[in-house]
């Protein structure tokens, strides 16, 4: 089978143990993480191959950031070098009625001062047969969105399937374009295109009717999703698959977790998982996209593969850190119904 690509940010990670706050920690624990890195971290643990393309400075942190992915099984032969430093994201873990807290220390980024014709991208798409990216890379600069939309018109006229995480991030936003006015022509480009209620509301907007999900906790009515992938493909008409992330948060260590999948004809709707005792809910997207882009790729079974990908990320919600390190026969023994948390001997 042909290599997946995908292209995007890699942070270092800084998060507080045990649950500290900012202000209590003494320490902060080290690893790296970013929507597209961790996607192809996710492929790699099922045996397909992968390659993770960006932008990183040459010193001794990117190096060990480079070892890391390749410790995975991630191909970083296409990785450019330069610009000033890597990306930071400092992350504090909620508890119960405290919500999680992300801060950003990216400005200046080697991946912010990428330019357009510093990647071959022919030469990165030889041998493939599917791009991915998220709505995080054209957020950060710029010249990381015309990149990105290099990348993608690239691949689509060398017929490689085109995946996109729309993955609002406000706070990202800052160079002076939105979301709304940036997306639309990377999303344009799109075969396979996930997101979920606020993604399609804040950047498309596009929402189902009578759900909010502030005021929403626990249960999410997913037929109620059915006319968001319908509006979705009526704007993007290369879009032949449109897949809906559902996620019920309780509290911060209590969510339900489901999707839906809408191929233009039929909507499909996961099982609902009940996710009690959060270890780490962040990359919990990314490793639903790992898993819905093995699943299709592997299943061809659209049904099938968006069960995978739920119980993928239902897997990754207790796994420490921003990479889903499992395997194809722990997602699909979850999918037959072992979720006992048994001791395997």
């Amino acid at each position: 089978m042909k290599k997946v690509v995908t292209f995007g940010e890699i942070m270092l990670r800084l998060a507080t143990p045990d649950n500290l706050r900012f202000a209590q920690s003494n320490s902060l624990t080290a690893t790296y993480g970013g929507g597209e890195a961790n996607v192809a971290v996710s492929l790699a643990n099922y045996g397909v191959e992968t390659e993770f393309v960006t932008r990183l400075p040459e010193n001794d942190i990117a190096a060990a950031c480079v070892s890391e992915l390749r410790k995975w099984g991630v191909g970083t032969s296409k990785i450019v070098y330069g610009g000033e430093r890597l990306g930071i994201y400092f992350l504090e873990t909620g508890a119960i009625a405290r919500p999680s807290k992300v801060v950003y220390d990216r400005a200046h980024s080697s991946i912010s001062t990428i330019e357009v014709g510093m990647i071959d991208w022919e030469s990165v798409f030889e041998g493939a047969d599917w791009f991915h990216f998220t709505g995080i890379t054209p957020a950060i600069s710029a010249s990381a969105a015309e990149v990105c939309l290099e990348a993608c018109k690239v691949a689509n006229r060398m017929g490689i399937t085109v995946s996109c995480d729309i993955n609002y991030r406000k706070n990202l936003w800052k160079y002076g374009k939105t979301a709304a006015e940036v997306m639309p022509a990377l999303v344009e480009c799109c075969d396979v295109v996930l997101g979920n209620e606020e993604d399609a509301e804040k950047v498309f907007g596009i929402k189902p009717e009578g759900f909010d999900a502030a005021k929403t906790a626990g249960e999410v009515e997913q037929g109620a999703f059915e006319s968001v992938c319908r509006q979705i493909m009526a704007r993007f008409p290369r879009a032949k698959k449109v897949i809906i992330t559902l996620r019920g948060s309780i509290n911060a260590n209590h969510n339900t977790w489901g999707g839906v999948l809408f191929n233009g004809e039929k909507l499909y709707s996961s099982p609902r998982y009940d996710l009690t005792h959060i270890v780490d809910r962040v990359g919990g997207g990314d490793s639903f996209m790992g898993g819905l882009i093995y699943g299709l790729r592997e299943y061809k079974d659209d049904e099938r593969a968006l069960h995978f990908a739920v119980a993928a990320s239902a897997l990754k919600h207790t796994i420490y850190g921003d990479f889903n390190l499992v395997s194809v026969a722990e997602v699909e023994n979850l999918m037959k119904g072992d979720g006992s948390g048994r001791v395997a001997r």
